[in-house]
């Protein structure tokens, strides 16, 4: 995956995550946590792929299904669920680089929900789940300028992305924002 989009209202942005809005997100998967509006955030599920494959296309994320299912079997993609009528509106998947890093490599909601809290509640509720892992230490993403006050807002120390690191290896005006986790941070 190569980013993420506008998750609250960021129009046109690409790789959000944030996280304001959520109550008591369970990052365990066994329950569900209410967010702003009547949408719950839970871990996606096998039967979620195609739901978080069309959600993350419409965002136009280049989207790897294969990345997308190794994130839900090993539970770290969550869906926003519409509770009335039980749509997913939102999806967030995060990957592992290292052990001790989650990366939130994208996330994304449907436009008409855009602007709601959702995409901060998907982001609150990873931030939750890698809280609750003791072997992570930092959650990560990379993201367009204009999501910068989204990632700030949700505790996320933000700074350029170098050339060195980039993976395009080109230099690019995006942006890296990380958030230690569980009172440590190898940066």
């Amino acid at each position: 995956m190569s980013g993420e989009r506008d998750a609250d209202g960021a129009d046109g942005a690409d790789d959000a995550d944030g996280a304001d809005g959520a109550d008591d997100a369970d990052g365990a998967g066994d329950t569900a946590a209410t967010a702003p509006g009547g949408f719950a955030v839970e871990p996606a599920d096998p039967d979620d792929r195609l739901d978080v494959l069309r959600v993350l296309d419409a965002a136009m994320l280049e989207t790897d299904p294969e990345v997308v299912d190794a994130a839900i079997d090993a539970g770290d993609a969550l869906v926003a669920r519409f509770e009335r009528t039980g749509a997913v509106v939102g999806a967030l998947v995060a990957t592992r680089p290292e052990p001790e890093r989650l990366r939130v490599d994208a996330v994304a909601v449907r436009r008409a929900r855009r602007g709601r809290g959702v995409g901060s509640a998907l982001v609150a509720a990873a931030v939750r789940r890698a809280e609750r892992d003791a072997g992570v230490s930092v959650v990560s993403a990379a993201f367009d300028p204009g999501l910068r006050g989204f990632y700030e807002g949700l505790g996320f120390a933000v700074r350029p992305v170098d050339a060195a690191t980039d993976a395009t290896g080109r230099g690019s005006d995006r942006l890296a924002g990380r958030v230690p986790v569980n009172g440590r941070d190898r940066s």
